[in-house]
């Protein structure tokens, strides 16, 4: 059965870094778009950054835009989120999803979600 394992959350401090990752099994990850969802205490799903399943096309959320890089393995069935100069407001609950197709964002399964915490 499809499992996505998402890892790599914690604590930082503003301004510094963490690297989400996303382990994928019971499906041929290569052929599917992903991308990483957040959901603050309180505030409904934003999405985050997805990613095509060759890589040629991924997507930002404006709020996310030049602070962070999704990335994908497709030989090690990761997908990953590089997250730099956080922000205390990047403090969520991160989700990978996967995609129902090779090249669009419509998604069909969900990890379970990694906690990001961002405070000083």
């Amino acid at each position: 059965q499809v499992q996505l394992v998402e890892s790599g959350g914690g604590l930082a401090q503003p301004g510094g870094s963490l690297r989400l990752s996303c382990a994928a099994s019971g499906f041929t990850f290569s052929s599917y778009a992903m991308s990483w969802a957040r959901q603050a205490p309180g505030k409904g799903l934003e999405w985050v950054s997805g990613i095509y399943s060759d890589g040629s096309d991924t997507y930002y959320a404006d709020s996310v835009k030049g602070r962070f890089t999704i990335s994908r393995d497709n030989a090690k069935n990761t997908l990953y989120l590089q997250m730099n100069s956080l922000k205390p407001e990047d403090t969520a609950l991160y989700y990978c999803a996967k995609s129902v197709v090779a090249d669009e964002y419509e998604y069909d399964y969900w990890g379970q979600g990694t906690q990001v915490t961002v405070s000083s």
